[in-house]
C-alpha cells in the first residue's frame, strides 16, 4: 500500500512540471506574434507617413524615378525642295483627226497603220476614182474644144481686120467677130475652171496626212465605203509629241508655273521621263476642286495616250522642319507629333506633312523646329504624361 502511494505522488509531480513548461512556451509564442505584428504595423504607419505626403520631396523623387525615358530631337529648319506629287492621263499634245474631205467612195488601198510615222502630205489611203477620172477626161476634152473655138474666132477676127482696110468688111462685121472671139475665150475659161474643180475634188479622194506625226489609230479597211459622214479614219499625234494632264489642287496650281521641269513615270514601267509644264488650266473644276497642268513630253514607247502616269513637280525651295517617319503619328484627326514641354510633359501637336524625301518628312505647319519632338515610341505615350527626355542630335540636318 505504501509503495503504490509513493509512485502516484511522483507521477503527479512530473505532470505538474510539464504543464508549467507548456504554459511558458505558449506565452513566449504569443509574445513573438505580438512583436511581429507590432513591427508590421509600425512599418506600415511609417510608409504611410513618408509615401503618403503628396507634396513631399521624397514623393517627387519617387515619381521622377518612375517616369519613362524618351528620345527627343530638336529638328530646326532647313531648305526643302517643294515637290508636288500628282497623277493624270496621258494624251497626244496635238491630236489631229483625219477623215474624208471629198465625196468619198470605196477604199482601194491603206498605206499606214497604227504605230507608223507619216510625213506632211503623205497618202494614208486611196479611194476608187474610176468614175471621177472619166469626168476629168470629159472636161479635158471640153477644154480642148473651147480652145479650138477660141483659136478659130481669133483667126477670123485677124483676117477681117486686114480686109476692113480695103473696104471689103464693115465695122459691124468686125464687132461681131470680136464678140465671137471674146465668147470663145470665156467658154475656154469656164471649161478650164470645171476641169480644175474636178481635179481638186479627185485629189481629195486620197486621204493624206495634214501634218507629220505618229499614227495613233486606224479605223478604215480596204473595200470599205467611206464618205464625209464616216467619221474619223485616222488619229495622229503631231510630231509624236505627248503630254500628261496632271490633276492638281487649287493650292498646288498656285505653286507651279509654265516651264517648270517635271519627272513623269508611266504606270506599269520604271522609266523616269523628263518634261516641262507648257500649259496651266485657267479654270478649276467645281466638283473636284482641281485643275489641270499639262506636261509636254517627247515621244517614248512607254507613253500611251489614255494611260495613267504619276509626276513629281519641283516648285521651288522653302524652309521647313524635317522629321523621320518614326516621329509622325496618324489617327482619324490627321497627322500629329508628340512634343515635350518645359515641364517634361507630353503635348500633342497636329502637323501638316509636305514633301517626302530620303531625309524624312517635311512639316509645313504645326511646329517651328525649336520644339523637343519625341523621336520614337510615341505610340506608347499619352498627352499630359511626364517623361524623362533624352535629346538626340538631329540626323536629318
Amino acid at each position: 500500500m505504501n509503495y503504490e502511494s509513493k509512485i502516484s505522488g511522483e507521477d503527479l509531480e512530473v505532470s505538474t512540471l510539464e504543464d508549467e513548461n507548456e504554459q511558458a512556451r505558449s506565452k513566449r509564442r504569443v509574445i513573438i506574434v505580438v512583436a511581429v505584428a507590432a513591427a508590421i504595423i509600425l512599418a506600415y504607419v511609417a510608409y504611410q507617413l513618408f509615401a503618403g505626403g503628396g507634396d513631399g520631396a521624397a514623393a517627387e523623387g519617387a515619381g521622377d524615378s518612375q517616369a519613362p525615358a524618351v528620345t527627343v530631337v530638336v529638328p530646326g529648319k532647313q531648305d526643302v525642295v517643294r515637290t508636288i506629287n500628282a497623277t493624270g492621263t496621258l494624251a497626244a499634245r496635238r491630236e489631229i483627226p483625219v477623215g474624208v474631205v471629198g465625196e468619198g467612195g470605196r477604199v482601194t488601198q491603206v498605206y499606214v497603220d497604227a504605230g507608223d510615222w507619216v510625213k506632211p502630205g503623205q497618202i494614208m489611203a486611196s479611194i476608187d476614182r474610176s468614175v471621177q477620172n472619166q469626168q476629168a477626161a470629159r472636161l479635158e476634152a471640153s477644154v480642148a474644144s473651147a480652145r479650138a473655138d477660141l483659136n478659130l474666132a481669133q483667126t477670123n477676127l485677124d483676117r477681117a481686120a486686114r480686109l476692113v482696110e480695103r473696104g471689103f468688111i464693115s465695122k459691124a462685121d468686125i464687132d461681131r467677130l470680136t464678140a465671137t472671139r471674146d465668147s470663145s475665150a470665156a467658154q475656154l475659161r469656164v471649161a478650164q475652171a470645171q476641169l480644175g474643180e474636178t481635179r481638186a475634188r479627185n485629189s481629195f479622194l486620197n486621204i493624206v496626212a495634214p501634218k507629220g506625226g505618229f499614227v495613233l489609230e486606224r479605223n478604215v479597211e480596204v473595200g470599205q465605203t467611206v464618205s464625209a459622214g464616216s467619221g474619223i479614219l485616222f488619229r495622229l499625234a503631231q510630231n509624236g509629241e505627248m503630254e500628261l494632264q496632271a490633276q492638281l489642287s487649287e493650292s498646288d496650281l498656285a505653286n507651279v508655273s509654265v516651264g517648270v521641269s517635271t519627272e513623269v513615270i508611266p504606270v506599269g514601267t520604271d522609266k523616269v521621263l523628263v518634261g516641262q509644264i507648257w500649259q496651266i488650266s485657267p479654270m478649276i473644276d467645281a466638283q473636284s476642286r482641281q485643275g489641270i497642268a499639262k506636261v509636254a513630253l517627247s515621244y517614248d514607247q512607254a507613253l500611251r495616250p489614255g494611260g495613267f502616269a504619276s509626276t513629281r513637280i519641283k516648285s521651288g525651295t522653302s524652309q521647313a522642319a524635317v522629321l523621320p517617319e518614326s516621329a509622325v503619328q496618324n489617327d482619324s484627326k490627321g497627322s500629329f507629333v508628340y512634343i515635350v514641354d518645359k515641364d517634361d510633359k507630353v503635348v500633342r501637336r497636329d502637323v501638316v506633312i509636305g514633301s517626302v524625301s530620303a531625309a524624312g518628312l517635311s512639316i509645313t505647319s504645326g511646329i517651328n523646329g525649336t520644339e523637343r519632338v519625341v523621336l520614337r515610341a510615341a505610340g506608347f505615350l499619352n498627352p499630359g504624361q511626364t517623361v524623362q527626355p533624352m535629346v538626340e542630335k538631329d540626323k536629318t540636318a
